[in-house]
């Protein structure tokens, strides 16, 4: 098992939670994790209690990938978090979410772009090289 801390700085949340590891490489890792909390519903993606994700963290990359499937194996669409490139060692990820977020249905007909109100708050000097080193 892996544990996974998804960051939120400007909620001042961690969220934490176990899931199952898939497949790794140099820069990447792939885990399984059921969804375990309520039902919420963003228009675009519904999540139900029992469904799969299947979460995609790069070392390398701004962004991570959470597939999302029904308890059944149904696809229900894509949720895409911009963050920092995840810490990633053999027994934990942790991801910095920053906030700006990508929806995108099972049969890709609805994409929508959230929290670019959020993502603005964090003013992010993205010309900084010191916003790209590793915390």
């Amino acid at each position: 098992m892996i544990t996974v801390r998804l960051i939120k700085p400007l909620k001042g949340k961690i969220i934490r939670y176990e899931a199952e590891l898939i497949a790794r490489d140099a820069t990447s890792m792939l885990v399984r994790a059921r969804w375990d909390a309520g039902a919420f519903d963003l228009g675009v993606l519904n999540f139900t209690p029992g469904d799969w994700l299947h979460e995609y963290f790069y070392t390398d990359r701004w962004y991570n990938i959470f597939r999302l499937d029904s308890a059944e194996g149904r696809l229900k669409g894509w949720y895409c978090n911009i963050t920092r490139p995840a810490i990633i060692d053999a027994n934990a990820i942790e991801s910095e979410d920053l906030e700006l977020d990508l929806l995108i249905s099972a049969d890709r007909s609805q994409i929508r772009l959230d929290d670019e109100d959020e993502f603005a708050a964090r003013n992010l000097d993205v010309e900084d090289p010191a916003a790209h080193r590793a915390r």
